[in-house]
C-alpha cells in the first residue's frame, strides 16, 4: 500500500489543489518539494548511479498520506444511491441496490475504472475480489459476474479489510479465530518477560500494547454480533493474560461499551458526521430514540486489492456494498459510526 504514494504527478496534484481554493504560493512550494528530487542506492560501500524523480511523494514523510488524500479528493459518487468513504490510500464505496437494479453500481465500477486510468493509475482485476451477502430465500446465486476491463472479478466468501475479515454471512467466526490465534502468540512473550521476572506494570503495559491492541481493533464493529461462544473464546485470552500479569484486566464487553458510548459521543458533537442524523432526540429531549430500519434486497461487495500505476505496481482497497436485511443494516450502521469518522 506504500507504493501507491509513487503513482502522484505533481503537475495533476497542484491543479487539483488550486481548485481546492490553496493559494498559489503554497502550491508552488508543494510542487518544489515534490519535484527534482535526487535518489541513489547504496549496498554496503557500492552506490548506484542518482537519478531525478519527478513523480510521487517522499516515502516516510508525514506530508504524504495528506497529499495522497487531496489527490484523491475528487474520485466521488456518480449515483446518489451510492457513497465513497477513504482512509488514506484505502477507499470503501458504499452502493445501495433495490429491486434489484444494478445500474447505478455498474455505473460506479466504471466510474472507477475512468477515474483511476485519467490518474496514472490501472485496477489490477486480477487482485480484485467480490463477495456477495444475500439472505433472501429466493433468488439466490443468480448474481452476474462483475468485470472490470474486461476481465472477470474473482467472487470469494470471505475477505480481509482494514484488518477485519468479513464474511458473506456477516458472521464474525473467521475474524474472531484469526484475532483469538494472533493473540495467543503474543501471550508467548507475556509468559517469557514472567519468567524473567518483570513488575506487574511493564506486563500490564505490554498486555495492553501487544495483546489488548489486536483483541480490540475495530471491536465496535463486530463485538456486538459475536455469538456467545466467540466471546468467550475472546475472554479466554483475557482472563489467560490476568493469571500471567496477576493483575486485574479489563473485561471484553466493558471496553466495548465504553468505545461504542465514546464514538456515539464524539458523533453527537459532530453535526458534520454523516451518521450524526441517525441519533434524533425523543420529545422529553433527555433520551435519544431508538434506531429502526428498513428491510432491503441484497448486499454485494467487491474488493479491489491492488492497482497498477503506468509505472510500477500499486495497491490500493475499494468496497463496493449493498445492503440487505436488518442484520446487515446494522453491520451497515457500525461500519459507518468506526471508519466513516476516523477509520479505527
Amino acid at each position: 500500500m506504500s507504493s501507491a504514494f509513487n503513482t502522484i504527478i505533481p503537475s495533476k496534484l497542484i491543479c487539483k489543489l488550486l481548485d481546492l481554493g490553496i493559494n498559489t504560493s503554497t502550491c508552488n512550494w508543494v510542487m518544489d518539494f515534490l519535484t527534482k528530487r535526487p535518489q541513489q542506492v547504496r549496498s554496503g560501500s557500492i552506490y548506484s548511479n542518482t537519478i531525478t524523480l519527478n513523480t510521487g511523494v517522499p516515502q516516510g514523510c508525514v506530508l504524504s498520506p495528506f497529499l495522497y488524500s487531496l489527490f484523491t479528493s475528487d474520485c466521488r459518487p456518480v449515483n446518489g444511491s451510492n457513497s465513497i468513504i477513504k482512509f488514506a490510500d484505502d477507499t470503501t464505496v458504499i452502493g445501495l441496490i433495490t429491486n434489484n437494479d444494478k445500474t447505478a453500481y455498474r455505473e460506479e465500477i466504471q466510474h472507477l475504472a475512468t477515474w483511476c486510468n485519467n490518474n496514472n493509475l490501472l485496477l489490477n482485476t486480477s487482485k480484485t475480489k467480490e463477495l456477495i451477502v444475500d439472505f433472501r430465500k429466493e433468488g439466490r446465486g443468480t448474481h452476474d459476474t462483475t468485470h472490470i476491463n474486461g476481465m472477470a472479478v474473482e467472487r470469494v466468501s470471505s475477505f480481509k479489510f482494514l484488518g477485519i475479515h468479513i464474511s458473506a454471512d456477516l458472521s464474525w467466526n473467521i475474524n474472531t479465530s484469526s484475532l483469538v490465534k494472533k493473540a495467543h502468540q503474543r501471550l508467548f512473550f507475556l509468559r517469557t518477560l514472567k519468567k524473567n521476572q518483570l513488575s506487574s506494570d511493564i506486563l500490564v503495559n505490554f498486555y495492553r500494547c501487544a495483546v489488548e491492541s489486536i483483541l480490540t481493533s475495530c471491536v465496535t464493529v463486530w463485538y456486538g454480533s459475536c455469538s456467545a461462544a466467540e466471546r468467550k473464546a475472546l475472554q479466554r485470552v483475557v482472563k489467560t493474560a490476568q493469571r500471567i500479569t496477576g493483575t486485574p484486566l479489563p473485561a471484553m464487553e466493558d471496553i466495548q461499551k465504553k468505545r461504542c458510548l465514546r464514538r456515539a459521543r464524539s458523533i453527537l458533537k459532530d453535526s458534520s458526521h454523516p451518521a450524526h442524523r441517525l441519533f434524533t432526540l425523543l420529545p422529553s429531549g433527555r433520551r435519544y430514540r431508538k434506531m429502526t430500519y428498513s428491510s432491503i434486497a441484497i448486499m454485494m461487495i467487491l474488493y479491489v486489492k491492488g492497482f497498477y500505476a503506468t509505472k510500477g505496481m500499486q495497491f490500493f482497497k475499494v468496497v463496493l456494498r449493498y445492503t440487505a436485511s436488518p442484520e446487515t443494516a446494522r453491520w451497515h450502521i457500525m461500519w459507518h459510526l468506526c471508519f466513516e469518522s476516523s477509520g479505527n
